[in-house]
């Protein structure tokens, strides 16, 4: 677990699997336009409880650690932050990800909780550089990795299937380095 001031990031369990469909559920219309198209049974407690396991495995396997987005005051999961694809060896690199529900936007959560997966990345899994990704019209997203230290790295054209559709990503990324600096 990585606690800030307002918020902390820890591992998923099956006990959230519930809170994790409504999260959701709740915000399904506004993550569309910035995640892949999901299947049906996306959307069930099967599914999430699924994808609770795979992330656990990952971890175990040192290949990816998720977690949940917490509220301090009251430990109601708001979002969820991962760090994925991890590469070992001479790149020691993982891909941020990383939502937080609608009505909890615009209240640094997000910043936060991308700091936290930071710290975590650099000091406990003791990776050297972490990168992410953002659709050059989600300028939300492109605060939060700014305001986070990422720097732009340049534009990857049709660089993921968003919703369907091959989109250009604006390219971040920290390395150890700047991040102790």
């Amino acid at each position: 677990m990585e606690r800030g001031e307002q918020i902390f990031i820890r591992p998923l369990t099956r006990a959230d699997a519930s809170s994790l469909l409504e999260l959701r559920r709740s915000n399904r219309d506004f993550l569309t336009p910035w995640e892949p198209r999901r299947d049906e049974t996306f959307w069930t407690l099967e599914a999430q409880e699924a994808e609770i396991e795979r992330d656990a495995v990952q971890a175990a396997n040192d290949q990816g650690f998720a977690s949940g987005i917490f509220l301090n005051h009251s430990e109601e999961l708001v979002g969820r932050v991962a760090l994925s694809n991890i590469v070992r060896g001479v790149w020691q690199n993982a891909t941020l990800g990383y939502f937080v529900g609608w009505q909890h936007n615009g209240k640094g959560y997000a910043t936060e909780a991308v700091r936290l997966a930071l710290r975590f990345a650099f000091e406990r899994a003791r990776l050297h550089r972490v990168q992410a990704g953002a659709i050059p019209r989600n300028t939300g997203s492109i605060r939060v990795l700014e305001r986070a230290g990422f720097r732009f790295e340049g534009v990857s054209p049709r660089y993921l299937n968003i919703n369907g559709v091959w989109e250009d990503h604006r390219m971040y990324a920290t390395t150890v380095e700047e991040w102790t600096a």
